[in-house]
C-alpha cells in the first residue's frame, strides 16, 4: 500500500478519508445537541438546526460514497463480539480511504493474524501502530515492523505480549541503551 504524503493532504490534494468525515459529522452532531439547549429565539434555532442537519446529512452521504452502508459496517467492526471471519470480510471490502473502519478493525481483539499482517502496510499510521501492539500480529510481521527505520514501531512491539520474549527483551535493551545516551 502507498504511504500518504502529509504535505499533499494539507494542501487538499488527497481525498478526504472516512476518519476526517466521521470526525466532522461527530462535531456537527455535538453542535446540534448543544444548540438544542441554548436560549435562542425559536425561529433562529430552527434555522440553525436545519443547517446543521443538512451538513450532517451531507457528511453521511460522503461516508456512504466511500462505502455504501458505512455506519452499519462501522457498528459491526466496533462490536467486540464480531468474529474474525466478519472482520476479514469487512477488511477485504474496505476502500483505501476508509481509514476509520480499518483503524477499528486493526484494534479489534478478534482481528485475525492474516488481516493484521496485511494492515501492517496501511498508509494510516494509527493502523500500523495498532498492528504493532496487537497480540495476534504474526511474529514475522512484528519483526518487519521493527526493521522499519521510518517509524519507531519497534517501541510498541517491545511491549506487545504476543511478541516472542527474545524479541521483546532485545527491544527493551535498545530502549535502555537509548535512555543511557541521553
Amino acid at each position: 500500500m502507498r504511504r500518504v504524503d502529509t504535505r499533499q493532504r494539507r494542501l487538499g490534494r488527497l481525498p478526504r478519508t472516512s476518519q476526517i468525515l466521521f470526525g466532522e459529522r461527530q462535531s456537527l452532531q455535538n453542535a446540534l445537541r448543544l444548540l438544542r439547549s441554548t436560549r435562542l429565539p425559536a425561529s433562529r434555532r430552527r434555522l440553525e438546526e436545519g443547517v446543521l442537519r443538512q451538513m450532517i446529512a451531507l457528511r453521511t452521504r460522503e461516508l456512504n460514497a466511500i462505502q455504501p452502508g458505512w455506519d452499519r459496517r462501522v457498528r459491526r467492526a466496533a462490536r467486540r463480539s464480531t468474529s474474525a471471519g466478519e472482520l476479514r470480510r469487512l477488511t477485504r471490502h474496505a476502500p483505501r480511504e476508509d481509514y476509520y473502519l480499518i483503524r477499528l478493525i486493526s484494534d479489534h481483539p478478534n482481528a485475525p493474524a492474516d488481516v493484521l499482517a496485511r494492515l501492517a502496510r496501511h498508509p494510516y499510521r494509527a493502523v500500523r501502530e495498532n498492528v504493532a501492539r496487537h497480540p495476534r500480529t504474526p511474529v514475522g510481521t512484528l519483526r518487519a515492523l521493527c526493521r522499519d527505520r521510518r517509524e519507531p514501531l519497534w517501541y510498541l512491539v517491545a511491549f506487545n505480549p504476543g511478541a516472542p520474549e527474545e524479541l521483546r527483551e532485545r527491544l527493551r535493551a535498545r530502549i535502555r541503551r537509548q535512555g543511557e545516551r541521553r
